[in-house]
């Protein structure tokens, strides 16, 4: 790769899905990491099926020659005080700290609505409204502070579908609120889906982009989630989600970005699919070699 302050990575979520546990159930953490291995990819993501271990999971990663790139953490700092949540995070943090990442994927899962989010229609996103916002954004902006300070950890805030910060305008309230300690993963595949503009995202808050998910999505599968009030679940089910270059989304804002920022990160494939419908490596293959073209890397 020519851009040496780019690594290319790869997510587990095409082999494996973190919540619907039947999709890839039967693939284990070394076969996932195996295979993205061989097809040149250098890290990759926590998954489900990876074990928690440092003593375990890093001869699997010298084993196959990978680096942790980074994982999500299920946060509810919408709910718990800044305390909790540092008590929360305490295990995955060492984790990664331990593994060498310098960020942590954060999604907040407080405040959404129901025992089971992701299985509700999609109208029912929670709105940023619902709650004490501007204690929530002092919160984050502490609790931020104190990941870098106790584990050299950057918190890579995940926008996402169903959850809080989801809209352009809650993306755009929520960081013009917290302090630059909170980083922002910028995902191409849930801003899209969510309406927002790469190409304005980028341009506000790009000083703040410290990861990024790469993927894509089929417009017409999208519209249906939207027109029939179906669920995340749903969707992913039903192939919303692709890898680059298998949908719609046009990358360039993103390229122009990365080329010109002098952005210093992963760039992580990502796309949550049925492993039956989309098999594992030729999938993630043919975004492998589409990235590399895109971003001349």
């Amino acid at each position: 790769m020519s851009n040496t302050n780019v690594r290319l990575g790869v997510s587990p979520l095409a082999w494996t899905n973190d919540v619907l546990e039947d999709l890839g159930d039967n693939v284990s953490a070394l076969q996932c990491m195996q295979e993205a291995a061989a097809i040149g990819y250098q890290g990759i993501e926590l998954g489900r099926k990876f074990p928690r271990e440092l003593s375990t999971l890093q001869p699997l990663l010298q084993e196959t020659g990978l680096s942790l790139a980074s994982g999500w953490f299920s946060g509810t700092l919408a709910d718990i005080s800044v305390e909790q949540e540092l008590h929360n995070v305490a295990d995955h943090a060492r984790l990664l700290s331990g593994l060498g990442c310098k960020v942590m994927v954060y999604g907040e899962c407080g405040g959404m609505p129901g025992d089971t989010p992701l299985d509700i229609g999609i109208s029912h996103s929670p709105a940023l409204s619902a709650i004490d916002f501007d204690a929530y954004a002092r919160r984050m902006s502490q609790f931020s502070s104190a990941l870098y300070q106790e584990y050299g950890l950057k918190l890579a805030y995940h926008h996402h579908l169903m959850m809080l910060v989801e809209h352009q305008d809650e993306i755009e309230r929520f960081f013009s609120a917290t302090s630059d300690d909170v980083g922002m993963l910028l995902d191409t595949g849930h801003a899209v889906a969510a309406g927002s503009d790469l190409t304005a995202l980028i341009s506000h808050f790009g000083s703040r982009i410290c990861h990024i998910h790469l993927k894509d999505i089929r417009r017409e599968r999208m519209a249906q989630v939207y027109e029939q009030d179906q669920s995340f679940n749903e969707g992913v089910r039903g192939g919303m989600f692709t890898v680059p270059g298998d949908g719609y989304i046009d990358y360039q804002p993103v390229v122009d970005y990365v080329s010109s920022s002098g952005y210093r990160g992963w760039l992580i494939v990502e796309a949550e699919q049925d492993p039956l419908k989309a098999p594992p490596v030729p999938t993630v293959t043919r975004a492998f070699n589409h990235v590399n073209h895109l971003f001349s890397l």
